[in-house]
């Protein structure tokens, strides 16, 4: 079975070619220096707690240039992220480095840049923000840290300020953390009600409590990655009462893969998005709408209208050992 080439590339392109989109937009991908990413797959390999001591085979474990072809050429993913972070401190700003350079020279990669809690924090966020980035990624489990630490309240701030969303894996899965759920990450929005959060994986398995921030705070979206999977579901099962929440809260909900780190093909997750039996229009938002409206792209689906409070403010535009995430 050809699980990373043509063949399921072409199932993908039939999938959003049949909904009417001209292709998808991926919040939640990651693009890493080699030696960075190897160390990741390393961990993924040995099946360490932090993914939940399960076996976790890497589908897409290519060269940079080949995961790069397959999302855009195969997959006809738009726009994509390169989502890095750090596991200690002073290492968050060489990632920023690394992935503006990344987006720079890599056609449909949204400018990512991450952070860590530590002194200076907010300057190297700032910094960032003014190269261009556009999107942020924080993982409280693999940090093992508070996300109301006083350290990065005014990195909050300026984030918030800025309106460039963050992807935060902030839920217990696959494995719990100190600071994971949706208490610590709720008192951070209580203090920045405008933050723009992505919560990472819908939230799994706090799927309730997240989907709860989401109704308490319009700025709070949530990415697919890996949710209604059959790998998901086997642990953590997206409970069957809250779908209508899924259509309710359908504009705040982005796709979002973990490509190329997944333990299956690519196109089982829209497949697995396919069978809640939402509708072809909540798939072409969760797809490519929302996103497209998020970043400011071209989107000749939706209707002529704007959305100031979702759509990223004109000055984020761009111009002329790791763990699992």
């Amino acid at each position: 079975m050809d699980l990373s080439g043509s063949s399921s590339g072409a199932a993908v392109r039939a999938f959003w070619g049949r909904l009417g989109v001209p292709g998808l937009v991926d919040v939640h991908t990651h693009f890493m220096p080699e030696r960075v990413l190897n160390k990741v797959w390393e961990y993924f390999d040995s099946a360490g707690e932090l993914v939940g001591g399960v076996e976790w085979p890497i589908t897409y474990r290519e060269e940079e240039a080949e995961r790069v072809r397959l999302l855009r050429e195969e997959f006809g993913v738009l726009a994509f992220t390169s989502m890095i972070y750090p596991h200690k401190a002073g290492m968050a700003e060489w990632l920023n480095g690394w992935s503006a350079g990344f987006a720079g020279r890599t056609p449909g990669c949204l400018h990512t840049s991450t952070f860590y809690a530590e002194p200076g924090a907010a300057a190297y966020v700032r910094d960032a923000l003014d190269a261009g980035a556009r999107v942020f990624k924080s993982h409280v489990q693999v940090w093992s840290y508070d996300p109301g630490d006083a350290l990065l309240d005014p990195v909050w701030g300026v984030l918030a300020e800025a309106g460039v969303p963050v992807v935060i894996h902030c839920g217990s899965g696959p494995a719990a953390g100190k600071y994971t759920g949706p208490g610590p990450v709720g008192r951070v929005l209580a203090r920045h009600p405008r933050l723009r959060l992505i919560v990472a994986h819908m939230g799994m398995p706090e799927y309730a409590d997240f989907l709860d921030l989401a109704e308490t705070y319009g700025s709070v979206m949530l990415d697919t990655t890996m949710a209604f999977t059959d790998f998901s579901e086997r642990s953590a099962p997206f409970p069957v009462r809250e779908r209508g929440r899924l259509l309710d809260l359908g504009e705040r909900i982005l796709l979002g893969s973990d490509f190329p780190n997944i333990p299956y093909p690519y196109l089982h997750q829209l497949e697995a998005l396919e069978r809640l039996g939402l509708g072809d229009e909540w798939l072409r938002a969760v797809c490519h709408g929302n996103g497209a409206r998020l970043f400011g792209l071209p989107d000749r689906t939706l209707p002529d209208r704007t959305l100031p409070d979702r759509t990223l403010p004109d000055h984020t535009l761009p111009g002329p050992s790791p763990l699992p995430g």
